[in-house]
């Protein structure tokens, strides 16, 4: 059987050159999900020196550009999403259907076909308490997204949508 697919989107909040790789991207392909890494830009910069350790999750190529019209598509279609960290600008973004970025196209997406999406958003209290935030949260949630605290409840989350072996069955599911 083939292993279900989990975008795994990440963008640059701090501290996620520490943790993304050993605390999630390993953790969650331990579990047996085929991982489809895209990170944000500025991610991309931050995480360059760990790009080959994220990389050794998963047989998919890690990406944060898009590809050309002409190109195939380097990621199958994903069973499920997970947004983690989630900057207050990325954040607000999805919540808008803003796709501006290969990472945030990834996750419109994901949205907008109803496959399971988990998010970790990660911003300070000043971030938090803008005017809009709740609304950007609420927008999220009454769409199905599940929130997560840390890396651990972002696995929690991903759990509790069903193992990966009995999970929905995506086809051949290749790029």
């Amino acid at each position: 059987m083939n292993r279900p697919v989990l975008a795994l989107v990440a963008s640059a909040a701090g501290g996620v050159e520490r943790w993304l790789v050993d605390d999630l991207a390993r953790p969650l392909a331990a579990r047996g999900w085929r991982l489809a890494i895209t990170l944000t830009p500025t991610a991309a910069r931050w995480l360059e020196p760990h790009l080959a350790a994220l990389a050794g999750t998963t047989d998919l190529p890690v990406r944060w550009t898009s590809r050309l019209p002409t190109e195939p598509k380097p990621h199958p279609v994903p069973d499920a999403f997970a947004f983690a960290p989630a900057t207050a600008n990325s954040l607000a973004k999805l919540a808008l259907g803003i796709g501006d970025n290969q990472a945030l196209t990834v996750l419109c997406e994901g949205l907008g076909s109803r496959a399971p999406v988990v998010v970790m958003p990660q911003l300070s209290a000043d971030q938090a308490a803008h005017p809009a935030f709740e609304g950007h949260l609420n927008v999220l949630t009454s769409a199905g997204v599940a929130l997560a605290a840390d890396p651990r409840a972002v696995v929690r989350e991903l759990e509790r949508v069903g193992p990966p072996a009995p999970f929905r069955k995506n086809g051949d599911n290749t790029p």
